[in-house]
């Protein structure tokens, strides 16, 4: 992609994948953005959700290292649902007499009704995967009694059948849960694209709450060309990088780098070239910043504007 060649918006703070596409689709933020409302509708249509409080409650390991406490998902985790359905049922009992009942619908989503809207701010998980959680806890007014019932999973959770089976094979232990995402559903939401290209589950539910055209991200850009369809703005959502960086793996995040290259970024160039596309709009974000690129046909006459190695764009 010839990025020095493109004009640039200006660099604003970093967003999560979550946080732009809730912003893009016209999705108000409450205490936190409302994913798991969000997301529970177009999971489980059978499910009411109404205009009931939902909270995300996700299986994840957490690991000591010096004075922090580092957070891994299921991507390091590989939780069969017979375990998850387990660990949840355990929690329910435990909580009966609180009235939390956890939705193990997949095995890393799960999902909370709350009776009443607590006073929470929580982080979302993709900020926290990676990290050092001890400033990402549940905060607000009833953010001790969440921390509270977190230490009491973890408890539960320590001496677990489940995870000694996990042990015994040599796996992570599922030692806690993650809580994010709590809010209620929009009435609706609306964003300028004709058509969602995409493997991820929020863009997913976002586009189908607002009528618009969904299709399974394919193997390469070639063929977003070729099963177009609708005329009109086509968001692309390629977010593979972003597990190797939250565990801090260079090596396969160059690789999936060079391979978005090869399949997205050259072919999308040529079509740009030919006219074939009017507009080419990258959008970058990260933890830091959140930046966009623009092209045209007619921009790539710039001829002064030197080839610069990728790597360098993440300082501007």
């Amino acid at each position: 992609m010839i990025l020095s060649k493109s004009s640039r918006g200006q660099t604003v703070a970093g967003q999560s994948p979550e946080s732009w596409l809730c912003k893009n689709f016209n999705v108000d933020k409450q205490q936190d953005w409302p994913v798991a409302s969000i997301l529970l509708q177009h999971e489980k249509k059978e499910i009411e959700v109404g205009e009931s409080y939902w909270l995300r409650v996700d299986p994840v390991h957490l690991r000591i290292e010096n004075n922090h406490m580092l957070l891994g998902d299921n991507q390091i985790l590989n939780i069969p649902l017979k375990e998850a359905v387990a660990l949840a049922d355990s929690i329910n009992t435990f909580f009966s007499d609180d009235g939390v009942t956890v939705l193990p619908l997949y095995p890393d989503r799960w999902y909370l009704k709350c009776n009443q809207i607590p006073e929470l701010q929580t982080a979302l998980l993709s900020e926290a995967v990676g990290k050092n959680i001890n400033y990402l806890l549940p905060q607000g007014k009833d953010g001790a009694v969440w921390n509270s019932r977190i230490n009491e999973i973890q408890m539960l959770f320590y001496d677990h059948p489940v995870n000694r089976d996990r042990e015994m094979r040599g796996e992570l232990a599922i030692n806690s849960v993650w809580i994010w995402g709590g809010g209620t559903r929009p009435a609706k939401v609306h964003a300028s694209c004709a058509k969602v290209w995409s493997n991820h589950e929020l863009a997913c539910a976002l586009a189908e709450m607002g009528r618009i055209e969904n299709q399974v991200l394919p193997k390469d850009a070639n063929r977003v060309q070729e099963q177009m369809g609708v005329s009109g703005e086509q968001l692309i959502i390629l977010d593979s990088l972003r597990k190797y960086a939250c565990y801090r793996d260079a090596y396969e995040w160059r690789n999936e780098l060079v391979e978005m290259e090869e399949k997205w970024f050259s072919p999308l160039l040529q079509m740009l070239r030919k006219k074939q596309i009017q507009e080419l709009r990258l959008t970058v974000t990260n933890e830091n910043s959140t930046r966009d690129f623009i092209l045209t046909p007619s921009m790539l006459w710039k001829f002064w504007a030197a080839v610069r190695p990728v790597e360098t764009y993440r300082y501007l």
